[in-house]
């Protein structure tokens, strides 16, 4: 540790890992002594916190590994159990503060999105089926995946919530025949996915609505929700899995795609709600199941993708530092360095930390899917897995 009076100081026993962090002013010690979740990432975005060679992941599993060894102070559980008190409150995300918080992150620019996503702009875990395949291949993966867990056929009426650019819809339009709504709160990604459709002439089998689900009326054979339930907030669980339940057929099947945590409830980093996804927070099954329990639905399957998201942010990190200069030319430094921080730290929870994805296959009968998983894996139910080989 360098002080910013230049004294350098070692803390630990000396063996591997070693890493080095230099702080330079006396405002961000104070900042990191006293707030230091949301103070990381901020003194990072400053400059006030430099970590030579850029080895932020490294120097970030480092810090996660020490406080999992209960390296933090008596205040700072304390602070956290406030936090977690908080949570119902702070995460009412009605229709309005909804429309707010999809903003501020998915109504930045298109343009950044498309530096450092696939083509068909995945911004999900993507599934590596083999540690070899790109992030074009696995986000294919990914999509044949989830239809083949829909059992879609052809005309089938899907609603497709949080339909982001528009990927899964098409995707679901073109290759298995089905009539796909999507609704999206952004106006970017509405406008841009309507774009998509009729570049790719499937207009008259896709459409996107600019649209709250919980204002959706019609029902459908087949719902799928990717990456969007993380936005839903804590005290609207028990609206949503009952929306989805109102929505679906007697002989309907949803899927429900979503980052999850793998141990207790624990509120929301700081910094990634305050500059990244405001009213974010990552559920875990203790959270998600009472308001699935009580929906009505029956749970055909729950799936945990283990091992996948990390490299999917690692592949946007590197296409991310690969046009560097474009994001730079687009923004200043200092939201260069939010990125960055972002993308490195969101990995580093995926491989360090207690997260992963979920999948919820529900439905309203316990018949609606095969009775074995042995459907999922047969080479001629895969076309799109074949094409993405």
């Amino acid at each position: 540790m360098t002080w910013p009076d230049g004294r350098v100081e070692r803390f630990g026993t000396g063996e591997a890992p070693e890493e080095a962090i230099h702080i330079t002013d006396d405002a961000a010690v104070k900042a990191l002594a006293t707030r230091p979740v949301l103070a990381l990432g901020e003194c990072y975005m400053d400059g006030t916190l430099v970590v030579p060679d850029d080895r932020l992941y490294d120097t970030l599993a480092m810090l996660v590994r020490n406080q999992r060894m209960g390296g933090m102070p008596a205040w700072f559980n304390a602070y956290q159990s406030s936090r977690m008190a908080a949570r119902r409150f702070v995460q009412r995300n009605d229709a309005l503060r909804a429309r707010k918080n999809v903003a501020h992150h998915y109504d930045i620019s298109d343009d950044l999105y498309r530096l450092f996503l696939d083509e068909d702009m995945q911004y999900s875990c993507a599934y590596f089926a083999r540690p070899e395949m790109t992030l074009e291949q696995a986000q294919e993966a990914k999509k044949a995946h989830i239809a083949r867990k829909l059992r879609i056929e052809p005309g089938m009426r899907v609603l497709d919530i949080g339909c982001g650019w528009g990927g899964m819809a098409m995707t679901l339009a073109r290759d298995f025949g089905a009539q796909v709504t999507g609704v999206t709160l952004s106006q970017n990604q509405h406008a841009t996915a309507t774009k998509r459709a009729e570049a790719a002439g499937l207009s008259d089998r896709v459409k996107f609505e600019l649209r709250d689900y919980r204002k959706v009326q019609d029902n459908f054979d087949r719902i799928v929700s990717v990456g969007m339930l993380e936005h839903v907030g804590l005290p609207h669980y028990g609206d949503y899995f009952d929306k989805v339940c109102d929505l679906l057929d007697a002989d309907g099947v949803a899927l429900i795609h979503t980052i999850g945590n793998v141990e207790a409830p624990s509120p929301t980093n700081p910094w990634l709600e305050k500059y990244i996804f405001p009213g974010g927070y990552v559920p875990s099954m203790t959270d998600l199941m009472p308001a699935v329990e009580r929906s009505g639905l029956y749970t055909q399957d729950i799936e945990i993708l283990r091992g996948h998201y990390g490299p999917t942010l690692h592949h946007w990190h590197l296409r991310f530092e690969e046009n560097i200069d474009k994001v730079r030319a687009m923004y200043d430094e200092r939201f260069v360095r939010m990125f960055r921080f972002y993308l490195v730290a969101c990995e580093m929870a995926f491989e360090e930390q207690w997260q992963a994805v979920f999948q919820f296959q529900l439905g309203r009968k316990q018949y609606a899917v095969p009775k074995t998983r042995d459907y999922l894996y047969e080479p001629a139910e895969q076309p799109a897995m074949r094409a993405a080989e």
